[in-house]
């Protein structure tokens, strides 16, 4: 009957073994699951890491878009400004156009009853020309003014003190044959004589106001004939009466306007 006493014993060594068994596969699945979760652990870490860059970048680009917003604005206002700025520059333009067809169109209704050939108007470089061949103001050679000359000059000053905002300048011209008379020196002393000849007879009989005039020599080196041929010299000898804008407005613009940038 001893034998029966270790029966027990026996009967549980299979369960034992069962259960090492157990264990083991536990242990291996709980290990499997820790390697499981620290993978978890690092791909949350590095999930994190990468949302952190994405918030940086997205608060660095959030800075460009600001700094891009302001630069962006900045430039069209600066665009608008010089927009305004050519607008205006094209309106003033505009209206000084307008007033040297006026003018051009006064000046050749006034002296319709004179030849064309001795008296030409035109616009040139923006400026209006009045050029008057010399042997209607002056007889060769000389400075001083002829009989002809008062009711030629009468009609400009007339149309000049219609228009009391221009400036004048008053240019003499010679062609390139040296002078050969007592008291003038040179072609550029005979033709800024008669410039200030027909100066003084502007504002002496015709009360154009001084302060618009201005007389200037330019002996024969603004040519607009050729001096090698008679026709060509007597293009060149000729007064021209020069009516130039005012350009207070022009100067006004630069100064407010600033051409913006």
């Amino acid at each position: 009957m001893k034998p029966l006493r270790f029966l027990p014993l026996l009967l549980l060594l299979p369960l034992l073994g069962c259960n090492k068994t157990k264990v083991k596969q536990l242990e291996t699945q709980l290990e499997s699951s820790e390697q499981q979760r620290q993978m978890l652990v690092t791909q949350l870490e590095s999930v994190q890491r990468t949302n952190g860059d994405l918030l940086a970048r997205m608060e660095d680009l959030s800075v460009i878009s600001k700094e891009g917003a302001t630069s962006i604005r900045e430039s069209l206002e600066s665009i608008s400004g010089q927009t305004s700025y050519i607008q205006e520059l094209n309106r003033s333009i505009a209206r000084k156009d307008s007033l040297n067809m006026a003018l051009v169109m006064n000046l050749k209704r006034s002296l319709d009853n004179v030849s064309d050939q001795d008296v030409q108007v035109e616009v040139r470089g923006g400026k209006v020309h009045v050029s008057i061949s010399d042997k209607l103001l002056f007889a060769s050679g000389s400075a001083s003014l002829n009989a002809d000359a008062r009711r030629v000059l009468e009609k400009v000053g007339l149309v000049l003190n219609d228009h009391r905002n221009l400036n004048v300048i008053v240019e003499g011209h010679t062609d390139n044959v040296p002078v050969q008379l007592n008291g003038i020196k040179d072609n550029w002393d005979l033709s800024t004589r008669r410039a200030t000849a027909v100066v003084r007879q502007l504002v002496d009989q015709f009360y154009v106001d001084p302060a618009r005039l201005t007389a200037a020599g330019r002996a024969e080196y603004d040519p607009r004939g050729d001096n090698a041929t008679p026709d060509g010299r007597a293009r060149n000898r000729r007064t021209e009466i020069v009516i130039t804008p005012n350009l207070d407005e022009f100067f006004d613009l630069a100064k407010t306007g600033n051409t913006p940038g």
